[in-house]
Order: C-alpha cells, then structure tokens, then sequence
C-alpha cells in the first residue's frame, strides 16, 4: 500500500524536476521561442549565436518543431554559405506597427511570424496637430483589422513611431522634431487612450534600426547604426544588439551635426545642421526655386533616374555631407553596418557612392575600410515594421502564455 501511495508522487516528482532532460528541453525550446520572437527570422547559426546555445541543442530544437509545424525552414545564404533560415510559425498574435510622418501615417499588422498581414498608408496634411494624426492612425487601424478579419482579442499591442526625440524621463515629444506641432506631448499616453491596447513608442529612427534586425538582412549584426533621410535626418544605433537609447532617450541625432558652422538657421536654433543641407526638405525648396509649384520627393527620384544635372548635384552634395557626419560616428563606436533608408532609398549607389567618398575621405582609414554601407532593403516600410517589432521585443514571453 506503502508503495502505491509513493508511486504516483515519485512520477510526478520526475515530470515536474526542473532539471529533467524533458524539463531544459522545453526551457530550450522556450528560449529559441522567444529570440525568434524578438529577433525575426534567423538562420540556426545566428540562433545558437543568440541564445548561447550549442549549435548541436539549436539544430534538434529546430527539427523537432519543424516537424509540430511551429517553425518553416527556408534555404538562405548567410555569409556567402548555405543555410536555413527559420521562421515562427506558432501563436495567433498580432501586432500593429504605426509610423507618424510629417505628410502622413503608415499602419502595418503583422504577426509572430513576421508576415505582414495588412498595410496601408494615408496623407496627412502638412502641420497637422497630434490629434488629427492619432485619430487617422485609429481609424486606419479599425479599417485594417476589419478588412483582414483580425478580432480586437488577436490584437496583442501597437508600436508607434514619430519622426523628432522622445524625452525617456517623461514621454513627452521635445523640441527638434519634424512634427513641431507634436512638441510636448506624451505620444504613449494619447495613443493608448485614442487605441485601448498596449502602447510602445519611440523615435522612428530607432524603429528603422529595429527593422534592420528583424525584418532586414542584418539579424546577425551586433553594431550597426540605421540612418534615415527624410523631411528630417536621424538615427538609431545598435550597440552588442541592443538599441542605443542613452541617458534619457534622445540620441542619434545626426541630423544636428554642425556641417557648416556659417549655414543657415536649423529648426532646432543653431546653424549649419546636416539637415538644412541634406534633408528631403532642403533639397525639395532648393529645387524649387523659380517654380510656380513646388516638386515632391517623388519627383527627385524622377529626376535623378533621368540624370537631370541639377538634381544630381544636390544629391551627390546631400550625400557627401551625410557621409561627414557620418565618418564622426564612425571614428566614435566603430559600426561594422551602417544602413540608409528613408524615402531616398529608390536612389541606390546615386545617393550611396557620395556617402561613401564623404564618409571615407573623413572616418579613420582602418574604421572606414571594416564597415558595410548598404542601402535598406525595407525602404519607406522600414519604421512601420520596426514599430510591430517594438511589440515582440517588449515582452515576447506573455506571447507564449
């Protein structure tokens, strides 16, 4: 009777024994779970990388879950070797990724595979108020999800990025952004209180570097800096695989290095700023003069791709002083990426080749020589889907539950 009694004890003992060969492989496989969460896609090298473990651990885990149908396999190079690249299959969650601009609002749904399930984008008026943008944002939303058959239950929260600095200590849009009318506010809060699900934030070049490592080509990098030209000029820095966010969350803000020190007046109050000389917005009103209607954006890669002298001599101006400032960062935390994106990204090597002799005429020869400059493969989707990866990144776990 004695032994009965203990039998069934001894059992569960066995099961529940965290140190069980079945308990660390379900902590393994835990593991693996949320880095790809976090990470996106990556080949079983970049996992075992990620999360410490053996390369023979990561290989059975895998194989294991291919078989359940949690993870889809697909061949890759990675480092001019063949590989698998694996993709999260598993868990109906989904994430809205939303990025504010200065003319418009882009929303993406995604789920915790990283396929893009719905997108769109929507023009905003020039100097609209964070309201009006907030509200378009929502409606934006409903409309996706409606249209996709996505419940407000599948919806596990929204990442949201603005093009100007957030102040970490208390939320609030500071001075310097894009979106002057956006000054002051505390995007979280509007934004939950307009959405009703869990909020994320942060500055939308940070959300392009974020991309870069989970919906990029760059999952393995570990320093890389992601640097976007728009209306405004930032960036996001990636330090040991880490998003940069300094002191109290206003860093990269590359569009303020003093190119000129006897230019003219930027946004922010000092003189000669990177982005009075190479922001989509300088170029825009410099190629607008003498025209009754201004060009767009659109219109300087129409220009440029038709080899309109003018257009490409502001470009390649624009690029070498983008690659100035961007031997400084450089020469200072030594990047072995450095990533443009924004809306000039159709350029390609008309923008890249002017960095490049900027950047390498500037950087430390031996730091210059060691870096890849590439131009983002995500283009104007890059902050967007950065913002739904802020949501994996936030707390991948509660996904699992």
């Amino acid at each position: 009777m004695a032994d009965e009694d203990r039998s069934p004890q001894l059992t569960l003992s066995r099961v529940r024994n965290p140190g069980s060969q079945a308990s660390l492989r379900h902590r393994n496989q835990q593991r693996l779970t949320v880095q790809l969460l976090k990470g996106g896609p990556a080949t079983q090298a970049e996992l075992a990388r990620s999360t410490g473990l053996s390369t023979a651990t990561v290989s059975n885990i895998v194989k294991s879950m291919a078989a359940a149908d949690l993870v889809t396999l697909t061949p890759v190079t990675s480092s001019g070797r063949r590989a698998m690249s694996v993709r999260y299959n598993g868990g109906g969650a989904i994430a809205a990724g939303i990025d504010f601009g200065r003319t418009h609002v882009r929303v993406v749904l995604a789920d915790t595979g990283y396929h893009v399930v719905a997108e769109e984008e929507v023009p905003l008026p020039r100097g609209h108020q964070a309201a009006e943008g907030i509200a378009a944002a929502s409606r934006l939303l409903k409309k996706l999800m409606a249209e996709a058959g996505i419940s407000r239950a599948e919806l596990t929260g929204a990442g949201a990025g603005i093009p100007g600095p957030i102040d970490g200590r208390n939320g609030k849009v500071v001075h310097g952004a894009i979106l002057p009318e956006w000054v002051g506010i505390n995007l979280h809060d509007e934004l939950h209180a307009a959405l009703k699900i869990p909020v994320f934030v942060d500055n939308d070049a940070n959300l392009g570097a974020l991309a870069q490592l989970t919906w990029g080509d760059q999952g393995g990098v570990k320093n890389l800096v992601f640097v976007k030209i728009g209306s405004g000029i930032g960036s996001g820095i990636v330090l040991n695989g880490e998003l940069f966010h300094g002191s109290f969350g206003v860093t990269g803000e590359i569009g303020h290095v003093t190119i000129d020190e006897h230019g003219i007046i930027c946004h922010c109050g000092n003189r000669g700023c990177l982005e009075t000389i190479a922001s989509t917005a300088t170029m825009v009103a410099q190629l607008s003069r003498g025209l009754t209607t201004p060009i767009s954006t659109a219109d300087i890669l129409r220009q440029a791709a038709a080899g309109e002298p003018a257009t490409l001599r502001i470009i390649d101006d624009a690029g070498a002083a983008v690659g100035r400032a961007l031997a400084n960062v450089a020469n200072l935390i030594s990047p072995s990426v450095i990533v443009i994106g924004g809306p000039l990204a159709e350029l390609g090597e008309l923008l890249l080749s002017p960095i490049r002799r900027g950047l390498l005429r500037h950087a430390v020869p031996v730091i210059g020589d060691s870096l890849t400059l590439a131009m983002s493969p995500l283009g104007s989707r890059a902050e967007a889907l950065g913002a739904a990866a802020l949501v994996f990144q936030n707390d991948p776990a509660t996904l699992l539950s």
